[in-house]
């Protein structure tokens, strides 16, 4: 077998990375789901479907996938809700959203752009990072 330097680090960095894909999907929809619901009063299969630009069958089986989970609570004929899991899911997710984007803005990028961008960001970036990066916008908002 064959020794490589560094292997053990890029393994945990790829493990790392792969884990944040497979919670990328949930965080997405608990997020989405806790929005429509402070926007509109409910969040229904189709207002998901639409907003995150997929098939409604689509949505429909991650649904499936979360309330599997314990995320989300769906009963026929009525509108999506977010279980205690869930709702901190969706509130942890927002605000890893939130300091990604205001550090990105806080470097000069364009608001529109920095949304799109911390889209996915926000679910790769340590903690670490992440606390960096709500410092350095302190900073640079400061003018230090």
């Amino acid at each position: 077998m064959v020794q490589i330097p560094g292997a053990a680090r890029r393994a945990a960095a790829f493990r790392r990375m792969r884990d944040a894909r497979s919670s990328e999907v949930a965080e997405d929809y608990v997020e989405l789901v806790g929005d429509l619901i402070a926007e509109h009063g409910s969040a229904r299969l189709t207002d998901l479907a639409d907003c995150l630009g997929v098939a409604p069958a689509t949505a429909a089986k991650a649904l499936q996938r979360l309330q599997r989970e314990g995320l989300v609570e769906t009963r026929p004929y009525r509108s999506i809700t977010l279980t205690d899991a869930g709702e901190t899911m969706a509130a942890v997710s927002r605000e890893r959203h939130r300091i990604v984007h205001d550090f990105l803005v806080a470097l000069g990028v364009a608001s529109e752009i920095a949304e799109a961008d911390a889209e996915g960001i926000e679910h790769h970036v340590s903690p670490e990072t992440l606390a960096l990066f709500e410092r350095l916008t302190e900073r640079l908002r400061a003018g230090l």
